[in-house]
């Protein structure tokens, strides 16, 4: 399933050029996958419907030649052609349930896998482009509108036209002068349903889009409930809950009532033609102009036109919510993937050139020329002409104020973000020709927000490096001062911690995911603030294990604290997204003002050793 789903994303990643792309062409390569199948599913529906459609001629036959003329010969060879008929189409509908329920979840199972695989490829700038709740709706609840649709069209949604249509055939064969009936009603009842659909069509995207707001509210109230409980903001997020299930239930309401003037109506009309049809047959029938068994037949064929032309009312409202799932889908399956790498430059060649001679031999290189970013289409730019390098092998600490774009400038070295203006040599080559997964493999980032997975604390740390031994693992969690605290549990590394590590404290938590960064021996590590809830002893003992490590790695240390960056090699200080000072504990405190005012603000004293 998973190499299918990935075939069919590459499909859609690369769809064919068109002026302006329908949001449904995502389609096009499950069409070609799911076409045979999907037209034996539907021969096995036609042979059930030709059956059904059998059924009221062969009983007005029993009623007009057998029943009538007493001849039990022929209502005993007709019942038994009935019951050979009914089995016929009992195996036929076996057969197309059978296939179309194969489909149908493959094809949900595929769409959903394409999907997800999509949203992987995501960049960061793609992610905000959509609210988490909206991709976990899209994901599930729009994914399964589509997959139902398609179940029902081989199910029942192909059966009801054929039904409709050969009821109107087989009652004109039957009898042609009750044709008038069925030319009035059959026009009537298409354009009560056509009505319909154009009427409910734009609610399916409110409900949808309210949805996403439910969803939302809930995660958002589930992500910071310990808030909700410090502040005992109960009340509030209660009204907000109940405002997006008011919105939800309002939106549903009012769709459900233009379902219910049509429907009735459309019942209506078709039952007054079976009125009708009575009135008309057995005012023949009294005159000897029409037999008895033709107007049961007619009668029972007015009757698979009710239930036909019903079906077909439902069938369009189930399109219609269907194909506003399927458009969501498709926002964000034809989202443009993210840019290729541009062919590497002459630097290429060259693949270390950009190493500092006087550097050690591991580690990773950057080079930073005249960079500027801003976030989305804003013209603000969070970081301006930012111009420094750092050798392999060095450490790099950056420092500012909050929102000094800190966070934004390590985001930009694993090519979560692309620049606007200027680039990053990364080895002396231009990382926007580097493959971001080749990349990112030499790269492990410990971010702000801790974030652990369901699990065992030996499978996070090990989520770094698959291939990680026992050993490793424990070495990794030793260096980042997490295996004393580990050992005190029962279960030790077997400990299985909650949803985000909930059973953890913050230090603790913090000292995995370093230890998870540690385990993978990068040649890039990136702290991002990542050792903030530890105390100041586990900090400078991190930091020793990190100088034994320094020379098989480059480490940028992202921090509020001064304390966390005193020993680096450079600082780099950035001050409102622009670069302020760049080098040594001692040239900085000596050249900036910035870094100074921080120094003294945290530590004090007027030293500037």
């Amino acid at each position: 399933m998973l190499v299918a789903s990935r075939r069919i994303l590459a499909s859609v990643q690369h769809p064919p050029s068109e002026n302006r792309q329908s949001l449904l062409s995502y389609l096009r390569p499950y069409v070609r996958i799911y076409a045979r199948p999907f037209l034996l599913a539907v021969l096995f529906l036609s042979a059930e419907a030709a059956c059904d459609l059998l059924q009221p001629t062969i009983m007005a036959k029993v009623i007009d030649s057998g029943v009538a003329r007493r001849d039990l010969h022929t209502v005993l060879a007709l019942g038994g052609l009935m019951l050979l008929v009914t089995l016929l189409g009992a195996l036929a509908a076996s057969g197309r349930n059978i296939i179309s329920s194969r489909v149908s979840q493959s094809f949900g199972a595929d769409l959903r896998g394409a999907l997800y695989a999509k949203v992987q490829s995501f960049s960061f700038d793609d992610l905000d482009r959509f609210d988490a709740a909206s991709v976990v709706t899209r994901l599930t609840n729009d994914v399964t509108q589509v997959q139902a649709f398609v179940n029902g069209t081989m199910r029942i949604f192909v059966k009801a036209p054929l039904l409709a249509a050969g009821g109107i055939v087989m009652a004109i064969l039957l009898n042609a002068r009750m044709a008038p009936v069925l030319g009035v009603v059959v026009p009537l009842v298409a354009v009560l349903i056509l009505v319909n659909v154009r009427a409910g069509y734009p609610f399916f995207r409110r409900i949808q889009a309210a949805i996403d707001r439910v969803n939302g509210v809930m995660r958002e109230y589930l992500a910071g409930v310990r808030v909700v409980k410090a502040f005992n903001r109960f009340d509030y997020e209660t009204g907000r809950f109940a405002a997006a299930n008011r919105e939800l239930s309002d939106t549903t309401t009012r769709v459900l009532r233009v379902m219910a003037i049509f429907s009735p109506a459309i019942s209506l009309t078709v039952n007054a033609g079976i009125v009708a049809v009575l009135w008309i047959g057995g005012y023949r029938v009294s005159r000897g102009g029409m037999l008895v068994g033709e107007v049961v037949a007619f009668v029972n064929y007015m009757t698979q036109i009710l239930a036909s032309l019903m079906m077909i009312s439902f069938i369009f409202t189930m399109f219609a919510r269907a194909r506003a799932s399927a458009e969501r889908i498709g926002e964000v399956m034809l989202l443009a993937p993210p840019p290729r790498p541009r062919p590497a430059g002459p630097e290429a060649a060259e693949s270390r050139a950009g190493r500092d001679a006087a550097a050690p031999g591991g580690g990773m290189s950057l080079r930073f020329e005249r960079l500027s970013f801003a976030y989305g289409a804003s013209d603000e730019y969070v970081l301006l002409d930012i111009d420094f390098s750092c050798g392999a092998g060095r450490t790099l600490g950056i420092i500012g104020s909050t929102g000094s774009g800190k966070t934004s400038l390590v985001n930009l070295i694993a090519r979560f973000y692309e620049p606007r203006r200027g680039r990053i040599l990364v080895d002396g080559i231009d990382a926007a020709s580097l493959d971001p997964a080749e990349l990112r493999s030499r790269i492990a980032l410990v971010p702000q927000k801790t974030f652990l997975f369901s699990g065992s604390i030996e499978d996070n740390i090990r989520w770094g490096r698959d291939g990680a031994t026992r050993e490793e693992v424990e070495a990794a969690a030793s260096a980042a001062q997490a295996h004393r605290f580990i050992s005190l549990f029962p279960e030790g590394y077997g400990t299985v911690l909650g949803q985000g590590g909930v059973n953890l404290s913050g230090g603790q938590k913090q000292r995995i995911a370093l230890a998870r960064a540690m385990v993978r021996r990068p040649d890039l590590l990136i702290l991002d603030d990542s050792t903030s809830a530890v105390d100041a002893v586990t900090e400078a003992a991190i930091r020793r294990a990190l100088r034994e490590l320094s020379a098989a790695m480059t480490t940028i240390v992202v921090a509020q604290r001064i304390s966390s960056v005193l020993e680096a090699d450079t600082i780099l200080v950035l001050d409102d997204g622009e670069m302020v000072g760049f080098g040594p504990h001692a040239r900085l405190m000596a050249t900036c003002e910035v870094y100074r005012d921080i120094y003294q603000s945290q530590i004090g004293g007027g030293s500037h050793g």
